[in-house]
């Protein structure tokens, strides 16, 4: 089972990168949380990495702090929720709201993630409350190049689309996030429109 790797970043989007070690390219989904912590292709990435295997697949899932993958193998554990819907869950809020949000149970927040209903959001705060790390958590973003406003604007509402929100909504919230801040980087706006979805 990989459990870690350490390479260079070969190609970065929200959710997937690939990771190049000695020759050898990792194919690896990452939540949003570890994706703002990447720097730009090129350049030196360690990850913590949960291997996950099916009979016709194996996939790698990784995350920028033991705080992230400890949350997605907690998530995966409960029934109904796979890896795909977890790192949809770790992408869908940062990982103190995430844990706030289980902790109060405030399924209302945790239904307004892509994906979660209101069935599996009831399950994840009856199964986690009690069982959440006790970890320090936060982490700032990663800052990456100055696309001009345009660029920024199609790049952050295909990443949207991409995590499942509805053309209409995810154009309201790059909207609203290039109206906060005009010139922010992808990852920075980004950010801002989730939170803006959030609301």
């Amino acid at each position: 089972m990989i459990a870690y790797l350490r390479g260079r970043l070969l190609e970065k989007q929200p959710n997937r990168i690939i990771v190049d070690v000695n020759g050898v390219g990792y194919d690896v989904f990452v939540p949003l949380s570890t994706f703002y912590n990447l720097g730009e292709p090129g350049g030196d990435i360690t990850l913590r990495v949960h291997t996950h295997v099916r009979e016709d697949a194996l996939s790698l899932y990784g995350f920028s702090t033991s705080l992230e993958q400890d949350l997605f193998e907690r998530l995966i554990s409960i029934s109904g929720i796979g890896p795909k819907l977890a790192l949809a869950v770790l992408s869908g809020l940062e990982t103190a709201e995430l844990m706030h949000a289980i902790e109060r149970g405030d399924v209302a927040r945790l239904t307004a993630i892509p994906g979660v209903g209101k069935k599996t959001s009831e399950r994840i705060v009856l199964e986690l409350k009690d069982r959440l790390p006790r970890t320090p958590v936060g982490a700032p973003p990663a800052d990456g190049g100055d696309p001009g406003p345009s660029a920024t604007r199609d790049d952050v509402l295909s990443a949207l689309l991409n995590l499942g929100y509805h053309r209409p909504l995810a154009e309201k919230a790059v909207a609203q996030a290039l109206k906060i801040a005009p010139a922010g980087e992808f990852e920075r706006t980004l950010k801002q429109a989730l939170r803006e979805l959030a609301k």
